[in-house]
């Protein structure tokens, strides 16, 4: 689990706080159930209008995605590459059959169940790759909600602040207390959409391409692996590409495994 979005959301919403008291703010004063109506509806129709009711009961779940770690490239699956590709060369592409059922990635699971079914190579990259550019537009479609729900709450916000300010103007020849009151709550809406925006929906949009781009290089790595496997390259030529996908530290705990030519 990445704790970051946490930490990041507590952080940033527990600075604006401490500001806001420090300067002798009452937090009370920030309370708006009318402006939270305003952005809560408001952001939710225009999101339910552009995704539709599927899209919109996905962000809870997109939060969820948020919190967890990528399934970055790891020098375990590396080195589950090189060993397919050493017993593939010394033992034939066959002799891999008894191992697919304990590849954990679905991905590299029917790489793997193809290169050993004698299905053609052109045939097994199109297929790969065509996972991949779904399950990359799944997740481009999960970070855009909260990209243009970044986008729709500031926009509510200003709604909700100008329809304030016309009761405030309606009541001008009111009590001067009382108008400054409103006048103040007119513009918590503001707050809340341009805070909503700032703090949560684009660091979570933010966060999902992060990790998309991760998962992306993780998928390339294998259908690296999966074509050298199925041509019978060497080990260590597999190895060297895999240490290609591999940050400094991945790459030492694969150096430390090893590889036979």
């Amino acid at each position: 689990m990445d704790i970051s979005l946490v930490i990041g959301f507590v952080t940033g919403l527990g600075g604006i706080l401490v500001g806001y008291i420090l300067e002798g703010g009452n937090p009370a004063s920030l309370i708006g159930i009318s402006a939270l109506i305003i952005i809560a509806a408001g952001t939710s129709g225009t999101l339910l209008v552009s995704f539709g009711i599927k899209g919109y009961m996905s962000i809870p779940a997109g939060v969820g995605a948020a919190m967890q770690a990528p399934n970055a490239p790891s020098a375990d699956l590396a080195g589950t590459i090189v060993d397919l590709s050493d017993k593939a060369r010394k033992e034939g592409l066959l002799s891999l059959d008894d191992m697919v059922d304990d590849i954990e990635d679905p991905l590299f699971r029917k790489g793997i169940r193809m290169v050993v079914d004698g299905v053609d190579p052109e045939e097994i990259e199109k297929l790969l790759e065509t996972d991949i550019a779904v399950y990359e537009h799944v997740k481009k479609e999960e970070a855009e909600i909260f990209g243009q729900m970044g986008g729709f709450a500031p926009t509510m916000g200003i709604i909700g602040t100008v329809t304030g300010l016309v009761l405030v103007l309606g009541n001008l020849a009111g009590d001067i207390e009382h108008l400054g009151h409103s006048i103040a709550a007119a513009f918590i809406a503001t707050l809340y959409g341009i805070g909503i925006a700032n703090v949560f929906a684009l660091p979570v949009a933010n966060k999902l391409k992060g990790k998309l781009k991760v998962e992306k290089l993780r998928m390339e790595m294998i259908l690296t692996g999966v074509f050298a496997i199925h041509k019978g390259e060497s080990p260590m030529l597999v190895k060297e590409k895999m240490l290609c996908y591999l940050e400094e530290e991945e790459r030492k705990l694969l150096d430390k495994g090893g590889a036979e030519e």
